[in-house]
């Protein structure tokens, strides 16, 4: 397995392995973003080529107003995803030590993300195995259109975990 930021020739594959949903491509949203510099849309590939996982480091934070006041200059790790067969193998683990140690070499001090602890509890056991601690509760926000044009808005209870990248530096 290797780890690259995304290219636009990669979002057809990307559509194709690991799909959204969505009416619009979930990955290319990202890699616009990632293409603006907003963030770093990281994608984990299988020796075969074949995309096994993704996530998006975002520059600007967390967009929860709650968690942006509570948690100042920590760039956040969102929508990790890792292939339902091939979860559990470090793919995850892997992925979030990258963005860790892009938000380091960028003199970040912490780094954060979001997970609903019941809604998602293995998720929630490898972040605190990882060394992120809970910081502030909010509530997720996010919509999307689905492919028969239904636009469909969700709400998730979440917490906001940091972790410092002291160590990462060094210090």
């Amino acid at each position: 397995m290797h780890i690259t930021e995304c290219r636009a020739e990669d979002i057809p594959l990307l559509d194709q392995c690991l799909p959204s949903g969505e009416a619009t491509s979930f990955h290319a949203r990202r890699f616009a973003r990632q293409t603006a510099g907003t963030s770093t849309y990281l994608v984990a590939w299988s020796d075969t080529h074949r995309p096994i996982g993704h996530t998006e480091l975002r520059w600007t934070g967390c967009a929860a107003e709650e968690v942006r006041a509570a948690v100042l200059a920590c760039p956040e790790i969102n929508a990790l995803l890792v292939a339902e067969p091939l979860r559990g193998t470090g793919i995850g683990t892997t992925l979030i030590h990258h963005a860790e140690h892009l938000a380091s070499q960028r003199s970040f001090r912490r780094i954060g993300l979001g997970v609903d602890p019941d809604g998602n509890p293995g998720a929630a056991r490898l972040y605190t195995r990882l060394g992120y601690r809970p910081t502030v509760p909010y509530l997720d926000r996010w919509s999307y259109t689905d492919h028969d044009g239904t636009e469909h808005h969700q709400e998730d209870p979440c917490v906001f975990l940091v972790k410092s990248l002291g160590a990462l530096r060094g210090v």
